[in-house]
């Protein structure tokens, strides 16, 4: 298992991932994710994510990718079926669906989007941070590293504040906080503000300040408030309020 383990770090150079989300990013990171899945047990648990063992995770992401691509393309997803699923195949032809997908298509083109951009762009982005984030589960779960740039984690925090929260709020998933929260990714020197309810001027009552990762995987829900990485100055409460119904689907 030890020599697995350390193949799994091959297939990409992620630390060469661009802030900016593209396809040469995209790539990276669903190679670096086909290269884990044989390196961790498919029975392992992923905690973090409810009852979900690392099975449940790739096909979960297999599905995202083949549903992004319909998406892309304007056009209803054939079903994968319910399995079972040889987990490396089944990830590595929907990675490439999508990636030829979004190759295909003019990155202007219309297309049907969780915001209103409606554009092909937008999955450009989406599948960037859904892959990260995954990614993350996937390798931690095996008890494996991962080392990604600042930047991309920041522009991971920018998407959940700036589109996966909004949408969120206005599908009236949740509500939106009753206060600012203010967000600080101290390696990229970047900050964000978790707009309130009545969305008035104010400066943010709370705080949360460190590392862009930290912040991403807090607001993921991969993460506490406790977290050592992260220094949270000011009312904790409104703060621990918005994050318990969780910020992201």
């Amino acid at each position: 298992m030890t020599g697995d383990r350390g193949d799994a770090r091959a297939g990409a150079d992620l630390t060469t991932c661009g802030g900016e989300p593209d396809l040469a990013t995209l790539g990276s990171l669903q190679d670096a994710f086909l290269a884990a899945v044989p390196a961790v047990p498919p029975d392992t648990r992923v905690p973090w994510c409810g009852r979900w063992r690392v099975r449940h995770l790739v096909v979960h992401l297999a599905r995202i990718h083949h549903w992004a691509a319909g998406q892309a393309r304007r056009s209803q997803e054939t079903p994968l079926g319910r399995g079972p699923f040889v987990l490396d195949e089944l990830y590595g032809a929907q990675a490439r669906e999508l990636r030829e997908t979004l190759a295909a298509l003019d990155p202007d083109a219309p297309a049907w989007t969780l915001d209103d951009s409606r554009v092909v762009r937008f999955w450009h982005r989406r599948q960037v941070h859904e892959t990260l984030v995954h990614l993350w589960d996937l390798r931690t779960a095996g008890g494996l590293p991962l080392d990604v740039p600042a930047a991309l984690w920041a522009d991971t925090v920018d998407e959940v504040v700036r589109v996966m929260h909004p949408r969120q709020v206005r599908l009236g998933r949740v509500g939106a906080p009753d206060r600012r929260i203010g967000l600080a990714a101290t390696d990229v020197g970047r900050a964000w503000t978790v707009h309130a309810a009545d969305d008035a001027p104010a400066a943010p009552v709370v705080e949360v300040a460190g590392p862009a990762g930290a912040l991403a995987l807090l607001l993921w829900g991969r993460t506490t408030c406790d977290d050592p990485r992260l220094a949270v100055t000011g009312d904790r409460g409104t703060l621990e309020a918005a994050l318990a119904p969780g910020l992201t689907p």
